[in-house]
């Protein structure tokens, strides 16, 4: 079913437009809280959030709606995802809530929910809430309303919890990493932890203000911290985005290393050690061929799902895999948490560097890549795609792609543009195919 509110992570847009309006979020509260409201206990509701400057008005918003039908809210202050996920389950919560658009621009904010697992909301949970936002909603008698109170060592236990991800005998005594936190939630805790197991630190990205949240700054804006790595002559790199779930890092050449290169270090690292399950990964249809490749040769796989990380994660607990996530970064290793932790992959990403003793440029580069690229073509409305010239193109494509590489092209979630995405073993037919997709869906719009 067409969705009005919920997309593929949650709800999302531009502040104070659309569906990002306090109204809404209060709304979004109100039904949220009543959906959870199960059984005879005093319900309650963690909300965390990044440094956007309107997560004051969304969660002032999102506390006057639980609090309205019954619900306690502890407020966590700036914090990853992840953490709230962590302490939705820790504090035995009814729900969670995280006040963030992720990589997006300080303009846009979202509302991602959490069940009382930690988990994020299932279909079914997502479909009910979103049909009763626009209808009538059943307040808690005055003496039922619920409370709201501030937690002040939310940090330190998500510091603590996310310590434990790496083995006991394990230092970065030797290390020294820049630490890009995007002026996003994750700008105290990420550099904390990783400082308390020895490294030395340097940070960039570590001062928020409200509107500089992923500005030229974090896992899609990577040019800072390659030139810091190179200046301070850091071992490694590693870079988060706005809500700290996502991962990129830079070795200390000032190469990047995206998801895909990471999960194969991971995978391999814990099949060697009998730790991983499922014999193989969980991935989406964005995940470069080589690592397929690579996978296979060392006797694992790779299950591709839609992209976005909630597909993954479904695909992850349905057969039994413990390693998934996306080449943009989602890092999700559910032996440490219930959803993609941008901080945790780094610290496994640490600990292989200090176990193997080489440049990260010999540790992380584990596959050859086979060519890829990604084009993004902006439209204002419409189905491009069902465009007649368009489809027509595209099958022209996967024709003279089979068995050589492949295509995927597919509608953004979180924004309107068409992503074009093909790779092959022939660079110049990759670029000559994607340039010709391209400008059938311009000339479409």
């Amino acid at each position: 079913m067409t969705r009005k509110y919920f997309g593929t992570d949650g709800i999302r847009g531009r502040t104070n437009e659309g569906v990002m309006t306090p109204d809404i979020a209060m709304r979004v509260g109100q039904t949220a809280g009543r959906h959870f409201l199960r059984g005879d206990h005093r319900h309650r509701v963690v909300i965390g959030k990044d440094t956007r400057l309107s997560g004051y008005m969304m969660e002032s918003a999102l506390v006057a709606g639980f609090t309205s039908v019954g619900m306690d809210v502890i407020m966590t202050g700036p914090l990853p995802t992840p953490a709230v996920a962590l302490l939705t389950r820790e504090m035995r919560a009814d729900l969670g809530v995280m006040i963030s658009a992720s990589h997006n621009p300080y303009a846009d904010n979202g509302i991602k929910l959490f069940g009382p697992d930690g988990f994020k909301l299932s279909d079914e949970d997502e479909i009910a809430i979103e049909a009763a936002l626009d209808g009538p909603i059943e307040l808690a008698p005055a003496e039922a309303v619920g409370r709201a109170r501030r937690i002040d060592d939310a940090r330190g236990r998500y510091i603590h919890a996310i310590k434990q991800a790496v083995a006991e005998e394990v230092r970065f005594d030797s290390l020294k990493v820049v630490v890009d936190c995007a002026n996003g939630a994750a700008y105290q805790v990420a550099p904390s932890a990783i400082w308390e197991l020895g490294a030395e630190i340097i940070t960039i990205g570590t001062e928020p203000n409200g509107t500089n949240i992923n500005k030229d700054v974090g896992s899609t804006s990577l040019d800072a911290l390659k030139a810091k790595v190179v200046e301070t002559g850091a071992h490694i790199g590693i870079a988060l985005d706005g809500d700290a779930d996502r991962l990129i890092v830079v070795d200390e050449k000032g190469q990047t290393v995206d998801g895909d290169q990471l999960m194969a270090l991971i995978a391999t690292r814990r099949a060697m050690r009998g730790q991983l399950k499922g014999s193989g990964i969980v991935a989406t249809v964005m995940s470069n061929l080589g690592l397929e490749r690579y996978l296979i040769e060392n006797g694992l796989r790779l299950e591709r799902t839609k992209v976005g990380d909630r597909h993954v994660l479904e695909r992850m607990r349905a057969g039994g895999f413990n390693v998934g996530g996306e080449q943009s970064g989602h890092m999700i290793l559910l032996d440490y948490g219930t959803t993609g932790d941008g901080t945790v992959a780094a610290l496994q990403v640490l600990s292989a560097l200090v176990r193997i003793g080489k440049p990260a440029s010999e540790v992380l580069h584990v596959f050859d890549p086979v060519p890829q690229l990604l084009k993004n073509v902006r439209y204002s409305g419409g189905a491009p795609l069902e465009n007649p010239d368009v489809i027509a193109c595209i099958v022209g494509a996967e024709a003279e792609l089979k068995g050589k590489g492949r295509l995927v092209i597919r509608p953004s979630g979180t924004e309107p543009v068409i992503r074009v995405m093909a790779e092959g073993d022939d660079e110049a037919q990759v670029h000559e195919v994607v340039d010709r997709i391209c400008k059938a869906v311009e000339e479409a719009v």
